[in-house]
């Protein structure tokens, strides 16, 4: 059996490199895994760093297809993914997420005699203007077998009528996570970043809804800088966010400004901050993994078990004094009043989702 592993974007990388971790192992040694980076995320500390830190087979296949429009990735990637299924000739093809990548891959699939499979289906933020919400649900309906990550994701498919073959395996990020949770030493990472445990706020922002529109990434900003008179605000900057900061010249006085990190040094981040505010669907699971309280500066989310009991909480950036007194709530919020339900696994969704693949008739 031969699996086209498609990824473009960092958290796929980190959900495929649990996958593949196994894949080669000699339970699986039937198997050929065929790993192609489509290129979508391009810059070295958001890409090649994380094959390499994570242990990833070394793409056989990278298209480079850079930054550009929906349009021009999508098209990109399926012209490149043709070329390679013809080459290569696979049995499944194997997509995470929702990104570009995702999608081309999963029209590609649809038109050729490849089986797809798609982890993280069913995952619904109900806001068609949400490019990933396109993607996953034409994804979810164009897939052979459905791995999703929680009982809702399950349900959420389940009325949507489809037909294909719906598996609740947990989340392969929970995987992840408990796998370098045994192996690292995360009060290290944080010394050698000069930075003292839950003494501080972890902040990433990247969506493109809250980074090109000046009025929302202005009121988040200022919002952060006035928290900073409280707590340290660590901010690990994303390419797209920086050249949008240049560009608006807004003012990062009073936040500790960093490059983009690693995924095990985010993870170290997270474990040990005082609290996470975030845009990115990963990161508000990985929080709520580590327990931690999370404040998402969105007005959707796609997790929403992590809504419960008060864990994340989702706020919009249009008003800029709501948002600081959300910033101050979760400061001052303390989680062992929180009551806790996981809803994520048991840490062995990778093994499901392969045994599922080798199964499937």
């Amino acid at each position: 059996m031969k699996i086209l592993t498609v990824i473009g974007a960092r958290p796929q990388f980190i959900k495929a490199a649990t996958v593949s971790r196994l894949l080669h192992d000699d339970e699986y040694a039937e198997i050929e895994e065929v790993v192609v980076h489509t290129g979508q995320h391009y810059d070295d500390n958001m890409s090649q760093s994380f094959f390499n830190e994570l242990n990833m087979p070394i793409p056989k296949y990278n298209f480079e297809v850079g930054s550009g429009t929906h349009g021009q990735q999508t098209g990109a990637i399926i012209i490149g993914l043709e070329k390679v299924i013809k080459l290569e000739e696979p049995d499944w093809i194997l997509v995470y997420g929702d990104t570009n990548s995702t999608i081309a891959a999963a029209l590609v699939a649809a038109k050729t005699p490849c089986k797809l499979a798609h982890v993280e289906s069913g995952l619904r933020s109900y806001r068609w203007g949400m490019p990933e919400e396109v993607n996953r649900i034409v994804t979810d309906r164009l897939s052979n077998l459905l791995f999703c990550p929680t009982i809702l994701a399950q349900k959420n498919l389940v009325s949507e009528g489809g037909n294909q073959k719906t598996i609740v395996t947990g989340d392969v990020m929970y995987d992840s996570f408990v796998y370098y949770s045994n192996i690292l030493d995360y009060d290290a990472i944080i010394q050698k970043n000069n930075l003292k445990k839950s003494e501080y706020l972890l902040v990433t922002i990247h969506r493109a809804e809250n980074t090109d529109d000046k009025r929302r990434l202005g009121n988040i900003i200022s919002a952060l800088r006035s928290i900073s008179r409280k707590v340290e605000v660590v901010l690990p900057i994303h390419p797209r966010t920086k050249k949008m900061i240049q560009k608006f010249s807004l003012s990062l006085e009073g936040i500790k400004v960093i490059e983009p990190v690693s995924y095990l040094s985010m993870i170290a981040f997270i474990v040990n901050s005082k609290a996470v505010v975030t845009d990115s669907g990963g990161l508000q699971k990985e929080a709520y993994f580590a327990k931690k309280k999370c404040l998402t500066i969105r007005d959707e989310t796609e997790w929403m078990e992590t809504l419960e009991n008060g864990w994340n909480k989702l706020v919009s950036p249009c008003n800029e004094s709501k948002l600081i007194d959300n910033l101050n709530n979760i400061l001052s919020l303390d989680c062992s009043d929180l009551k806790y339900n996981f809803h994520y696994g048991s840490g062995n969704a990778a093994k499901k989702i392969i045994d599922a693949i080798v199964d499937f008739e």
